[in-house]
């Protein structure tokens, strides 16, 4: 297969946030396809992930990676198929997960490539629940949280991509789980289609003392793990809920994307209670990979992880749709799927 277009679009950051991005800060752009040299690849992309990380690339902000800069193509994974190839490695047809960015089409030298099999699943869930965002959910239960059947594992942000993988992991563990998210669609959504054993709305609570209660009528023996997402408020009010010796993994901080910086007024429950909280990323253990990936893959195929996507059409659509998921629209892995 070769590219059949002389251009194709993409969308580049034009202007930092103040606060949450605006359509303002991003620009389509039409480009002409690139001519390939020796060890390159052009890959068609079919889905562009869209991650809550993302906004802190924007700023300008201390973080674990560089900030995105203005005027270039906005970054992020994508999936797609090799049209053109200049590389032995990587022949037309292959299909592949990468940091392809916001655009149609993506010019690599094929070293940061992750080539995926279609045959196991559908391609979009090669960047949900057999990519990253899987991968993420699975080091963070199982290397850090560690559930074991009958103890009670709490996920805020439980309707999300990372969280909706982390509540069915500790599910298939057999755990007791409670999953946190905003809104009764959503708290449904982490029942019915998710499985956990509750889900508290944090919408119907005005603070994090309030948010503990209700977390701690769902769990009568305490908390032995919590995953989580959000940090920040909710991270205080469940952090007194935690029985001793319990682990707490730290992946996100939507609750300080774009707005004032979180106050952690309850660490001293890290204390009295012994508990272990381990903040991580997940590309700095890509040894791990491969087990996750293999492990995902059985539970999907198998049907005990359910794929949850929330999907826009069009690469013009990738901006509403990042605006959209840190307004908390998505229910589960956000996507963007191009023409």
């Amino acid at each position: 297969m070769v590219a059949d277009t002389a251009s194709y679009h993409r969308i580049v950051l034009d202007s930092r946030p103040a606060g949450r991005p605006t359509a303002d800060n991003f620009r389509l752009e039409e480009v002409a396809v690139p001519t390939l040299e020796d060890g390159e690849v052009l890959v068609r992309n079919h889905y562009l992930s869209i991650d809550p990380y993302m906004l802190g690339r924007m700023s300008t902000g201390v973080s674990y990676a560089p900030s995105q800069p203005l005027g270039e193509v906005m970054i992020g994974e994508a999936v797609g198929e090799i049209v053109q190839s200049r590389n032995k490695e990587f022949p037309v047809g292959d299909h592949v997960v990468g940091q392809l960015g916001w655009q149609e089409m993506a010019l690599s030298d094929g070293q940061a490539l992750r080539r995926v099999d279609i045959g196991a699943a559908p391609m979009s869930a090669h960047l949900g629940v057999l990519g990253m965002t899987g991968v993420t959910a699975w080091y963070g239960m199982t290397q850090i949280c560690s559930p074991v059947a009958g103890s009670t594992v709490v996920v805020s942000a439980a309707a999300g991509a990372v969280g909706g993988v982390a509540v069915q992991l500790a599910k298939a563990k057999g755990c007791r789980v409670v999953g946190i998210a905003g809104g009764s669609r959503k708290c449904k959504y982490v029942m019915e289609s998710l499985g956990a054993d509750a889900c508290v709305d944090y919408k119907k609570h005005a603070d994090s003392a309030a948010l503990g209660r209700a977390v701690g009528s769902h769990a009568p023996d305490g908390v032995d793990a919590y995953f989580d997402n959000v940090n920040g408020w909710m991270l205080d009010g469940v952090l007194p809920l935690m029985n001793r010796f319990g682990r707490i993994a730290l992946c996100g901080m939507i609750s300080r994307y774009g707005d004032t910086p979180m106050q952690l007024s309850a660490h001293s429950y890290l204390l009295i209670s012994r508990l272990r909280a381990e903040g991580f990323i997940v590309w700095d253990h890509l040894d791990l990979w491969p087990q996750a990936l293999q492990e995902l893959t059985d539970l999907l195929q198998s049907g005990s992880l359910r794929s949850g996507e929330s999907i826009a059409e069009g690469i013009e659509a990738a901006p509403a749709a990042c605006i959209g998921l840190l307004s908390g629209e998505n229910l589960g892995k956000q996507l963007v799927k191009l023409n």
